[in-house]
């Protein structure tokens, strides 16, 4: 048993306030130089995805197979961006993007060769897609969670808005240009394009050093890093709020990317310029809608923009669904790009306000997992509906779907946890008196005894309940709270860390949130002295043995 006067005071710093102009952070230069590497990347991609859905209209122009173009890039995200996350926090973030990057050039080369030399059939260009979507994957954890270091906290909302606008800039010119080229060439000059444009943000990365502060602590392994992540999601409302936002509107928004190659080529009857310039409106939609966020999020909370665009994206589905005439469809597409970047952007913001750093690229994945998981999914789902009916009944039921999900969904309110402090706070040393146990000695399990007025045990134990998410959701795998029966004003606190090396690490990761959670209940303790801190490690009874010869038992 080991003793100290309060292992779990903090000090916290004050927050940081935002800033109010979604182009501020283009001044800061190393944030400017990755934007526009990744400007130069996301056209490509763009590329690439037009190539790809338009080739397969021509090698199997079923409506299944075309969807599984969409399902083949956004599939991976779903079962390997939670890994690529927990790896993004517990290795070398810069390596791991650009293993990454190596991985998509070498895919892109090959889908080059194999379109140029014609050898390209309905599967193998699913395969290399496939393959695109893995390093896609693995990449996007990592790299979103970069942005906060790139930038300082006031700065994240604008940095973050300038990504969406990036995405949907390269949407509206990377289209317009494979349309051009398909019409042309074909698509494997496309694919080619793809291949060299990620040579910039490769470079821009290899030369790129962060200055954050890193832990003196070793590295987490695998699995527990992955159970720490689940953990915090399963205590943090405010992750969770995002996540059930994104997975209404996703789904239902997946039949737009599926299904407007096919009805250009089947219905509409026109050619790949057509293509290109419909998801070229789109991406202007959202580039000038991208340039009016920051005043409209002056003006009204992430949940208000998040339900308008939810409704506007419904009505660009039923227009998709209705219209067959170019100039109606563009202007459909126009509207509809404006409806995405609008709760994409804002989604993308909420997640990344409702994460410490410490796990922010577990956190930013299991939105992304949930963003690509309901795209595979819904594109698949609609696909089928398409097959055995038609593409506009398919968008139809989209669109029902969507306005219930969106309905119960509205619920869970992401502008309530906006101004949450996930700065970490100034933790107060923690002394020992037997000495300093080995790292992975464990479980670890700590007792705080707190004295409290009868009449306020009421608040006390509410208060405690912000103090159980603390202690859970950075890494404690069990918590409890008792009241003395004899004393009803004593009260002890229990929590139980895995190791002493995890004990210190969910020590490190306490957030000024967080110390205001502490701070509050321990504003209940009456005496003369802190509350007082027991720390205890597991030890196992000594095993007695059966002597086989005798039958007795030994010590």
């Amino acid at each position: 048993m080991t003793l100290d006067s309060g292992s779990e005071s903090v000090d916290a710093p004050g927050a940081g306030q935002s800033s109010n102009s979604a182009f501020s952070p283009l001044k800061i230069r190393v944030f400017r130089t990755i934007w526009i590497a990744n400007l130069v990347s996301n056209a490509g991609t763009w590329m690439q995805d037009v190539g790809a859905g338009w080739l397969m209209t021509t090698l199997a122009p079923d409506p299944f197979m075309v969807s599984l173009v969409q399902v083949s890039v956004v599939l991976p995200g779903f079962f390997l961006t939670l890994p690529a996350g927990v790896l993004a926090d517990i290795v070398d973030r810069r390596l791991f993007i650009l293993t990454a990057i190596t991985w998509m050039t070498l895919m892109a080369s090959g889908l080059t060769l194999m379109t140029f030399t014609g050898a390209i059939t309905p599967w193998s260009l699913i395969a290399f897609t496939l393959g695109l979507g893995l390093g896609s994957a693995m990449m996007m954890p990592a790299f979103t969670s970069l942005i906060p270091d790139l930038v300082p906290q006031r700065e994240l909302i604008g940095a973050v808005t300038l990504n969406g606008i990036s995405q949907n800039i390269t949407r509206a010119v990377g289209p317009a240009i494979a349309g051009g080229l398909i019409a042309l060439a074909g698509p494997a000059p496309v694919f080619l394009l793809n291949a060299l444009s990620f040579a910039g943000i490769f470079f821009v990365i290899l030369r790129f050093r962060s200055m954050q502060p890193r832990s003196t602590l070793p590295s987490e392994r695998f699995f527990g890093a992955l159970r720490v992540g689940l953990a915090f999601l399963r205590q943090s409302p405010a992750l969770q709020s995002v996540i059930v936002r994104a997975l209404a509107f996703f789904f239902m928004m997946s039949g737009l990317f599926a299904f407007v190659p096919l009805i250009v080529r089947q219905e509409v009857q026109a050619g790949p310029q057509v293509y290109g310039l419909l998801v070229t409106c789109m991406g202007a939609g959202a580039v000038i809608t991208g340039f009016s966020l920051p005043r409209l999020r002056g003006r009204f909370s992430s949940d208000t923009i998040v339900a308008a665009g939810t409704v506007v994206g419904a009505l660009t589905l039923l227009g998709l669904a209705n219209f067959r005439s170019v100039l109606p469809l563009a202007g459909v597409m126009f509207v509809g790009g404006g409806a995405w970047i609008s709760v994409v952007s804002s989604l993308q913001v909420a997640a990344q306000l409702s994460l410490p750093a410490w796990v922010r690229a577990r956190g930013m994945a299991l939105y992304i997992a949930t963003f690509m998981g309901s795209m595979a999914i819904g594109s698949a789902t609609w696909g089928r509906v398409a097959s055995a009916t038609s593409t506009s009944t398919a968008l139809e039921i989209a669109v029902a779907f969507g306005a219930v999900a969106g309905l119960l969904a509205s619920r869970w309110r992401i502008a309530a946890h906006a101004r949450t402090d996930h700065s970490l706070a100034e933790i107060t040393p923690e002394s020992v008196a037997i000495g300093e146990p080995q790292p992975h000695e464990g479980p670890v399990m700590v007792n705080i005894e707190y004295t409290i007025d009868p009449e306020q045990a009421r608040n006390f134990e509410a208060a405690m309940r912000d103090v159980r998410r603390m202690r859970l959701r950075n890494g404690a795998i069990a918590w409890g709270l008792f009241q003395d029966v004899h004393a009803p004003g004593r009260y002890i606190e229990y929590f139980i860390d895995l190791t002493w090396l995890e004990h210190l690490r969910r020590r490190e990761r306490v957030t000024v949130e967080e110390a205001d959670f502490n701070r509050v209940a321990r504003a209940f303790h009456r005496g003369d002295q802190p509350p007082r801190v027991e720390h205890f490690l597991a030890r196992a009874a000594p095993k007695r043995r059966r002597l086989w010869w005798s039958g007795k038992l030994e010590d």
